[in-house]
């Protein structure tokens, strides 16, 4: 027996969340690719990992998990791997923009490998996320809809670091943000259909953690990943084809005397 108690209102927020998150840290990767030298460009590329892998990727799939519940049932979770799956979603996602974003001179095999591997981050936080998970019974999964969830997570990625790329409007670089949204919450959502659970009424309640006792420092951390990438994105000059486009210097309004009588 299982129960989703999945509202409209949770699922447009989880996607919210994703959207927000992976919009700023693919602005974020936009500005490695252009970045003056290797130690900026690290600092960009951790950044938008942060971003898509701690926001975009991670608390998507938490604000999601919300809405699960078992009928007259506990549901708790392992904390350990559920920092453990935040922990590797930002190191995968970070491997990934890596080889897409690490260089400005762009090439095919690193869009499809960071493609790949990025869309993979999503699908190591979401399986190891719900190995925390904790209830009365056993679960397991449909083999089809996990490949499909993959494929879904590999495709929309994929896209959406080839928005981030090639374009370079920002209304275009806000819908590679959409784009991979809707990689996260729809590989999330199907990895969830793919779920079979079988509930045991005599079993001992779970141990581990209720979710709601550690959503306040989930929120707080997740505000602080979000406003520093924002900050630095919002202080950076804007790029575009051909790199930084700096403030030009403003000439002095004032000359001496001597000046003006040459």
């Amino acid at each position: 027996m299982e129960h989703f108690a999945l509202g409209h209102w949770l699922l447009v927020l989880a996607y919210l969340t994703s959207v927000v998150g992976c919009a700023l840290g693919l602005a974020c990767a936009v500005q490695a690719r252009h970045a003056a030298n290797s130690r900026h460009r690290m600092r960009w590329l951790v950044l938008a990992a942060i971003s898509i892998g701690g926001v975009g990727i991670w608390l998507m799939h938490f604000v999601a998990m919300l809405g699960f519940s078992t009928p007259g049932m506990p549901v708790r979770y392992d904390v350990f791997r559920t920092a453990l799956s935040a922990l590797l979603s930002v190191a995968a996602v970070f491997a990934g923009l890596l080889v897409v974003g690490g260089r400005a001179k762009f090439g095919w095999w690193r869009l499809v490998l960071g493609g790949v591997i990025t869309g993979l981050a999503v699908n190591v936080m979401h399986y190891t996320g719900m190995s925390a998970l904790r209830v009365k019974g056993d679960f397991g999964y449909d083999g089809l809809l996990v490949a499909l969830s993959v494929a879904i997570a590999v495709v929309a990625a994929t896209a959406a670091l080839w928005f981030a790329v090639f374009l370079d409007r920002l209304s275009l670089r806000l819908l590679a943000g959409f784009v991979m949204g809707a990689a996260v919450t729809g590989m999330h959502y199907t990895g969830m259909a793919a779920v079979r659970m079988t509930m045991d009424m005599s079993a001992p309640d779970p141990a581990g953690a209720e979710v709601f006792s550690f959503l306040f420092p989930v929120f707080v951390l997740a505000a602080i990943a979000m406003a520093v990438p924002l900050c630095a994105v919002l202080m950076a000059p804007a790029v575009g084809p051909e790199g930084p486009r700096e403030t030009p210097e403003r000439l002095p309004r004032t000359v001496t005397l001597e000046n003006a009588q040459q």
